[in-house]
Formats: structure tokens, C-alpha cells, sequence
């Protein structure tokens, strides 16, 4: 695992003009693509979770157990992970026993064995990176599969997983006493350029009725954390560019749905998989905010090519948030 690497990189002005001078250059490289087909009716089911890994512990058991029920009465596809899968510092390597602890031995249920789409975080930056993306742990446990960045074809919808964590200035500037595994990252200017060149390609190529982009870290929240301003500089701009429907993340400990009113791009937080932040919440345009929930849940996405139905769950399996978004009207419903 490398060192920590205090390279300071003057964020905004020198950083944004040096990515997007890169960006002129041609990519060679292409992002990883799994395909995922439809259900024979045209659809898919999945459930979105994230910030979870806790030995089971502040709920995580709880979640899991509801997500369970849920999954087996939508007959989910898969899951999809938003990042910090293990705390406090992601997995030491691959024979880590929080691998089983955190994961395998809690999600049991028949329905979660399925496969684990998922990304990291920045907790899982601070173990070895190269365990959590080994082929190692797919082979104790089939259902998992974790890569930095990657493309999720479902048909109809396309999922962009982006590795956001490199892109937060502070990791690098001021990382505290925390030590950060950037083996891979680093150059990190030149990591970051050929990211964004690869995924602005890649959606700008997506034949897909749906464009869904899958982070850890908040774009649009008024959680602990907020606004994550080096993606909105230069993530925002390529997903506006290429009409994506939906940004997903999780990072803040709560659940969210943002609606910009500019672009129409529905931001959604899952982030309760185990500790929450009770209270924790600013001020936000009500036009926009259509759900704050500071608990602990999951939510769930149900995909046709006509509509994106979407619902937030608590610890208790309780509904909080319905939503559906149409693809043939372009527009946005409350349906609870």
C-alpha cells in the first residue's frame, strides 16, 4: 500500500485549468463494462446502499435484514454499493476477517445474493485499495465486485461508476492522521484527466434509454459533508452535457433526493447502510429537496424504458419517498 502522498494541488484555479487542458487529448483507455441483461418483461429491479460496513453494528444488521424483504418482493437484480463498504479504514488485505464480518456474514438474506456492484469510498482509501478490487475476495464470495471505475450495461439503462475519491483536494492537502492508499491514483492530474475523458466518451456514446452515474461522494446535499465543489467544477459539467437522468452517491449518512432545478438531474443519497447523523442538515431550496431523512435505510430503483420508479426505506422497511421519473413525458412525479 503506498504512503501518504501530501502532493498539494492548488484546487481550484490551477488544478480545473490543468484537467481540462488534458482533456483535449484524445483517450485511448476505455472504462470496464459488465453487462446485466433486462428481465424478459424489460426490467430491472436493484436496491442502492452504501456507507455500511460496520460488523453489523449502529443498524447495519437491521438495514440488511430489510433489505432482504425488500429484495425478495421486488426480485432484484442486483445491488449496487455506494462506497465506504469498510470502516473505519477499509480492509488491511485480502484474508481481512471484515470482509466476512462486514459483509458476507451480514447480508445472508437469499434475495442480497446477488451481485454487488460497487465502489469506493474514502474510508476504503485508507486500507489496501488493491484488496477490496481483488479477484480474491470475488472468489470467497461471488456476489461481490468492486472496481474503481466502470460501466454497468442493463440495456435500456446504463450505470457510469466513477471513483470520486481522488478528486476531493483535502485527501491530499490535508489529510490529518489519516494515510491514504493512492497506488494507482498518483500522478494524480494525469488520473483524473484520463477518468473524466473516459466517462465523458463513454456517455457521450451510451445508446441507452437511461444514464444513471454512481459515486460515493455528494454533489448536491445538505448533509454532514454538503456539496462536493471539485465535482460539481468538473463532473457536473459532463453529465449536463450528456443528459444523464440520475447521479447516485452516498457519503453523507441519510437519505436524499435533489432535484436541480436547472438541469433536471435527480441527485439521490444512500448513504444510511448503518451510522447516521441525527439532525444533521442545512438549509436547502425546498423546490428541490423532495427528501431528507437522517436515519439509517436503502433505497431501491425499479427501471422499464418508459419510467424509473424510485423508493426510499427506512430501518424498518418502512416506505419513506416514492418517486417516478417518466422517460416519455420527461418529467417527474411524486406518486406516494
Amino acid at each position: 500500500m503506498a504512503s501518504s502522498l501530501n502532493q498539494r494541488v492548488l484546487f481550484p484555479v490551477v488544478f480545473v485549468a490543468g484537467v481540462f487542458c488534458l482533456l483535449v487529448t484524445p483517450s485511448i483507455a476505455e472504462l470496464p463494462r459488465f453487462k446485466h441483461p433486462a428481465k424478459a418483461q424489460q426490467s430491472l429491479n436493484l436496491l442502492v446502499v452504501g456507507d455500511w460496513g460496520r460488523k453489523g453494528t449502529y443498524n447495519q444488521s437491521l438495514v440488511a435484514h430489510q433489505m432482504g424483504i425488500v429484495g425478495d418482493k421486488l426480485n432484484i437484480d442486483f445491488v449496487i454499493s455506494t462506497g465506504d463498504n469498510f470502516y473505519e479504514d477499509g480492509l488491511k488485505g485480502v484474508d481481512d476477517p471484515a470482509f466476512y464480518e462486514s459483509f458476507v456474514d451480514i447480508y445472508t438474506a437469499p434475495s442480497l445474493q446477488k451481485t454487488w456492484y460497487s465502489v469506493l469510498g474514502n474510508h476504503d482509501y485508507r486500507g489496501d485499495v488493491e484488496a477490496q478490487l481483488s479477484p480474491i475476495l470475488r472468489q470467497k464470495d461471488s456476489k461481490w465486485l468492486c472496481m474503481r471505475s466502470f460501466i454497468l450495461d442493463g440495456e435500456m439503462v446504463e450505470f457510469f461508476f466513477v471513483d470520486t475519491t481522488p478528486f476531493v483536494d483535502a485527501y491530499f492537502t490535508d489529510p490529518g492522521e489519516h494515510i491514504y492508499d493512492w497506488e494507482g491514483v498518483i500522478p494524480r492530474l494525469a488520473y483524473l484527466s484520463e477518468l473524466l475523458k473516459d466517462v465523458d466518451s463513454s456517455l457521450a456514446q451510451s445508446k441507452a434509454k437511461w444514464k444513471m452515474v454512481v459515486g460515493h461522494h455528494t454533489i448536491n446535499s445538505a448533509g454532514h459533508h454538503g456539496n462536493t465543489e471539485e465535482l460539481k467544477q468538473l463532473l457536473v459539467p459532463i453529465l449536463e452535457a450528456n443528459n444523464v437522468d440520475a447521479y447516485i452517491n452516498g457519503h453523507d449518512h441519510c437519505l436524499e433526493h435533489i432535484i436541480d432545478k436547472n438541469s433536471g438531474i435527480h441527485f439521490l443519497t444512500s448513504g444510511g447502510g448503518s451510522k447516521a447523523w441525527r439532525g444533521d442538515v442545512k438549509p436547502w431550496n425546498t423546490e428541490e429537496l423532495k427528501l431528507y431523512y437522517d436515519g439509517q435505510g436503502f433505497m431501491s430503483i425499479q427501471i422499464t424504458k418508459s419510467n424509473a420508479d424510485i423508493i426510499f426505506y427506512d430501518v424498518f422497511g418502512n416506505a419513506l419517498h416514492r418517486w417516478s421519473i417518466s422517460k416519455e413525458r420527461n418529467i417527474a412525479t411524486w406518486i406516494e
